[in-house]
C-alpha cells in the first residue's frame, strides 16, 4: 500500500543542523576564496559573482557608504539601494543629523516625521554624500616599495602617504572617481578602494523620532528593542546618471543594482548575511591596550560626555526650539559615553584582557623558541607595556583640559591667541592681524547654540576640572581660583559669563573694532584658557611619542601574530580590522541566553511597544496613530504567520559602528531588515567577538514597509519597492510500506 504526504519544503541549512555565529567582518573580494563555501553551508543561494563583480551588476553595487562632505574617507553609517530610481534606505539615526538640519519649530520633522509625495517635494539635505565602491585592489607591493630599513616609523609613515596619494590620482581618472588606499593588519597590507561620490541627496521620508528613536537612550544597545529605526533618502545625478552638485535639474540614479524586500519574515536559524562599511574595531589590541582603555581612557570621556548630555537634556525637554537645535550634539555624545559605559562593564565580566593575555604567552613562547623571532619579536610586548603605562599617566593631563578649552567663551578665547602673540614692534603684522579679526564670522561662534545651556556647560565643566585637579596637578589653575576668587570656581565662571570679552557677540564686535591685545591677555575666560593649553602641552609631546611608539608596536605584533598562526593554525583565516572599507558578515537569525534563567528570544513584536509606552515621556511615548493601528492589529500583509507584527530580530552577525543602516538579508539576497544596534552583554565585541553572547539588532523590513504603508500612507514609496513574497515550496514524497 501506498501513502502520499504532503509536506513544506525544508531550507537546505536546516537538514544540516544549527549553524553557527561567524566571526569576522570580510573582504568582499576574497569571499570566494575564503568564505563563499562555508556560505553555502549555511544556506547561501547566490554566486560569488552576484556577491561580488567588478564587470557585471552584483550585490555590492546596492551597498553605499554614507559621509560628511564630497569624499568616501570615514562613513559614518552604511545605506542600500532599494528602487531603480535610487531610493536609500538607511537607519533614522544615521539620518538624524540631516533630519534635524532640515527642521525648524514650524516643520519640526524630528517630532512629527515627514514623507514626500513625489520627487517634488524631496528635500536636499546639503553635506552628506553616497559612495558607491566600482573596485577594489591589492596595492600592498606598490605601497611598501618605497619603505626601507632605515627609516624610522614617522618617515615610514610620511613615505606611504606620498605613495598612496600618487596612486590615487592615477586611479582617479581625471576625477572621475574618488580612490583611497587604506592600511589593514597594523600597516602589513594596504588595498585601494574606488568609488563614485554622489553629493546630491535628499530626504524622502523619516519616521518620528517617536518611532525612529524608541526607546531613547534608555534602550540603546538593549534587547529587547521596539525601534523603528529607519529614514528614506534618495540619491540623485546628472542627467547621465553621473555625480554632480545639487541641481534642480539633477534627475534620481539609475542604479546598477538595487536590493528586493522579502516579505517572507525569518525563523531561527535562518541565514543572514549583512554588506556595509564597519567603522573601527580592535580586535588584535593587546591586554596592555584593553586595561588603558578601561581603566583610564573610557572613564575619563564617559565623564566628560555623560555630564555634558546631562546639562542639555535638561534644557532641551523644556523647549522645542532647544531641543532641535542640540539633538544631534547630543546624541553623539550620549551613544559614545553609553558605548564606553557597556564597553568598561563587558570587557571586565567577559574577561577580555585575560584572554588577550593568555595568547600573548602563547605567542611569547613561540617568539622565544627561535633566535630569529626573538630578535624581531621579543621586546615587542614589553614596549606596548611600558608605553600604555605612560600613556595612562597623561591621558588626564590631556583631555580634561582639551575638553575645557573647546567650551564656550573659554574657547571662543582660543580664536584670538594668534593676535596676542604678534610682536607689537611689528606695525605690519599689526596690522594684518587686526584686518584678519575683521575677518572672523563673529556670529558662527554664537549660531545654533542657547545662552542658558551654554553657560551652564561652562560652570560645570570648571568645577569637573577644578575637582579633578589639585594644586600639584596644576598650580597655575588653582592658585587662579584659591587667589582671585577666594576657593569659589562658580565665581570664576560668573566672572567670565559677566565680564568677558568673548561672552556675547556683541562685546566681541566692540573689541574687533577697537582691538587692544592687553586687554585680551587680562580677559577671565582668555586667561584660563591659557592656562588649559599650558597645562594640555606639558604633557602632549610625551603623549605623542608614546602613542607613536604604540603604533609601531602593534605594527610589530600583528605582522609576528600573522606568523605565528600561519604555523601553528594553518586552517585559521585572519580578518582585518574594520576601517570604513566594504565588509559582508554572514551568520544567522538566533536567540540568546545572556545570564542564568534568562532567555531571549530572537523576535520582538508590536506587542512590546505597547508594554513600554509611557504617555508624554520623551523616550517611550508613541504616536497616536501608531496606537490606534496596533490596538486594532491592522497590520496587514505585514503580520507573521501568527497575526503579529514583528519589529525587530537578533542575528549573529559580526559588526559594529559604520554599519549603521546596513542591509541584513537573506540566502538570495533580499532586504529582510535593517542592522541598527549591538547588544549590551557583548559591548567588549569590538575588541573580542563573543559567540553566545553577540547579536546584531535589526529592525524588520517588514515593519518598515508597515510604518511606510499603514502609518504614513506612503503609498508612493511602496509602489516603487520590489517586494517579494515567496510561495510555500511544496513536495510530494511517495512512502512504501
Amino acid at each position: 500500500m501506498k501513502k502520499t504526504f504532503l509536506f513544506v519544503a525544508l531550507a537546505i541549512f536546516s537538514l544540516m543542523g544549527k549553524v553557527r555565529a561567524d566571526e569576522g567582518m570580510w573582504l568582499p573580494m576574497f569571499v570566494e576564496r575564503l568564505n563563499y563555501v562555508d556560505m553555502q553551508k549555511m544556506g547561501l543561494q547566490l554566486t560569488p559573482e552576484e556577491l561580488y563583480s567588478i564587470n557585471n551588476s552584483s550585490l555590492k553595487d546596492a551597498i553605499v557608504g554614507l559621509s560628511t562632505g564630497a569624499t568616501p574617507r570615514g562613513f559614518f553609517c552604511t545605506g542600500e539601494i532599494v528602487s531603480k530610481h535610487g531610493l536609500l534606505f538607511t537607519n533614522h539615526h544615521c539620518g538624524y543629523s540631516d533630519i534635524q538640519k532640515l527642521s525648524t519649530v514650524e516643520h519640526d520633522y524630528l517630532t512629527d516625521g515627514f514623507w514626500a509625495k513625489d520627487f517634488s517635494e524631496e528635500l536636499p539635505v546639503g553635506g552628506t554624500s553616497a559612495s558607491f565602491l566600482v573596485r577594489m585592489e591589492d596595492v600592498t607591493e606598490q605601497v611598501l616599495s618605497v619603505v626601507n630599513d632605515t627609516m624610522d616609523w614617522a618617515q615610514r609613515n610620511r613615505a606611504i602617504r606620498e605613495k598612496a596619494k600618487e596612486l590615487e590620482a592615477a586611479a582617479s581618472e581625471d576625477g572621475k572617481y574618488n580612490p583611497i588606499i587604506s592600511s589593514f593588519f597594523e600597516g602589513n597590507e594596504y588595498y585601494m578602494f574606488v568609488y563614485q561620490v554622489y553629493t546630491d541627496v535628499r530626504l524622502v521620508g523619516t519616521p518620528p523620532s517617536s518611532v525612529g528613536k524608541f526607546g531613547g537612550d534608555t534602550d540603546n544597545w538593549m534587547w529587547p528593542r521596539h525601534t523603528g529605526d529607519f529614514s528614506i533618502f534618495r540619491v540623485y545625478g546628472d542627467a547621465d546618471g553621473n555625480p554632480a552638485p545639487y541641481s534642480p535639474d539633477n534627475k534620481p540614479i539609475t542604479p546598477k543594482h538595487h536590493l528586493p524586500i522579502s516579505l517572507d519574515g525569518i525563523q531561527k536559524d535562518d541565514y543572514t548575511m549583512i554588506w556595509g562599511f564597519p567603522g573601527s574595531t580592535e580586535r588584535y589590541m593587546t591586554s596592555y591596550g584593553i586595561d588603558y582603555n578601561v581603566d583610564t581612557f573610557y572613564p575619563i570621556i564617559h565623564e566628560i560626555f555623560k555630564l555634558q548630555t546631562d546639562i542639555m537634556d535638561e534644557f532641551m525637554q523644556k523647549d522645542a526650539a532647544v531641543n532641535i537645535m542640540y539633538a544631534d550634539d547630543k546624541a553623539g555624545l550620549a551613544n559614545t559615553w553609553k558605548n564606553f559605559e557597556g564597553q568598561m562593564l563587558m570587557l571586565r565580566k567577559n574577561k577580555v584582557a585575560e584572554t588577550k593575555a593568555e595568547l600573548e604567552n602563547q605567542f611569547t613562547e613561540w617568539v622565544d623558541s627561535d633566535k630569529t623571532r626573538t630578535e624581531e619579536y621579543g621586546e615587542v610586548l614589553n614596549t606596548l607595556k611600558e608605553n600604555y603605562a605612560l600613556v595612562s599617566e597623561l591621558s588626564e593631563n590631556i583631555y580634561y583640559p582639551n575638553y575645557l578649552a573647546m567650551t564656550g567663551a573659554i574657547g571662543i578665547a582660543g580664536e584670538f591667541a594668534a593676535y596676542v602673540d604678534i610682536d607689537k614692534k611689528d606695525k605690519e603684522a599689526v596690522a594684518a592681524a587686526e584686518e584678519a579679526l575683521k575677518a572672523i564670522d563673529v556670529d558662527a561662534f554664537f549660531a545654533e547654540t542657547y545662552k542658558p545651556l551654554e553657560d551652564k556647560m561652562l560652570v560645570e565643566m570648571l568645577k569637573l576640572y577644578y575637582n579633578t585637579f589639585n594644586a600639584e596637578a596644576n598650580p597655575d589653575f588653582y592658585n587662579l581660583v584659591e587667589k582671585k576668587y577666594k576657593g569659589d570656581v562658580v565665581a570664576l565662571a560668573n566672572d567670565i559669563l559677566e565680564n568677558s570679552i568673548f561672552a556675547t557677540p556683541e562685546s566681541i564686535k566692540a573689541f574687533i573694532e577697537k582691538p587692544n591685545a592687553k586687554k585680551i591677555e587680562k580677559d577671565p575666560a582668555y586667561v584660563v584658557m591659557n592656562i588649559m593649553i599650558n597645562h594640555l602641552m606639558s604633557g602632549l609631546a610625551p603623549y605623542r611619542m608614546a602613542m607613536q611608539t604604540i603604533d609601531e608596536n602593534n605594527h610589530l605584533f600583528v605582522k609576528g601574530l600573522r606568523e605565528f598562526y600561519a604555523e601553528t593554525q594553518p586552517e585559521k583565516s585572519l580578518y582585518p580590522d574594520a576601517n570604513s572599507s566594504m565588509r559582508m558578515s554572514y551568520g544567522s537569525v538566533q536567540d540568546y541566553q545572556p545570564a542564568d534563567a534568562i532567555h531571549y528570544d530572537y523576535i520582538c513584536t508590536a506587542n512590546g511597544i505597547m508594554e513600554k509606552y509611557v504617555p508624554g515621556d520623551y523616550e517611550f511615548d508613541v504616536p497616536q496613530r501608531l496606537l490606534d493601528l496596533i490596538e486594532a492589529r491592522d497590520f496587514g500583509q505585514y503580520a507573521d504567520e501568527n497575526g503579529e507584527l514583528v519589529v525587530c530580530f537578533l542575528s549573529t552577525n559580526d559588526i559594529t559602528g559604520g554599519n549603521s543602516g546596513s542591509p541584513i538579508m537573506n540566502s538570495k539576497g533580499e532586504l529582510i531588515g535593517l542592522a541598527f544596534d549591538g547588544n549590551w552583554e557583548a559591548m567588549s565585541g569590538d575588541v573580542n567577538f563573543e559567540p553566545k553572547l553577540q547579536r546584531t539588532i535589526n529592525v524588520d523590513a517588514r515593519y518598515v514597509l508597515f510604518i511606510i504603508d499603514k502609518y504614513a500612507g506612503a503609498t508612493n514609496l511602496i509602489e516603487e519597492l520590489t517586494i517579494v513574497k515567496s510561495e510555500p515550496a511544496t513536495e510530494e514524497l511517495t512512502v512504501e510500506n
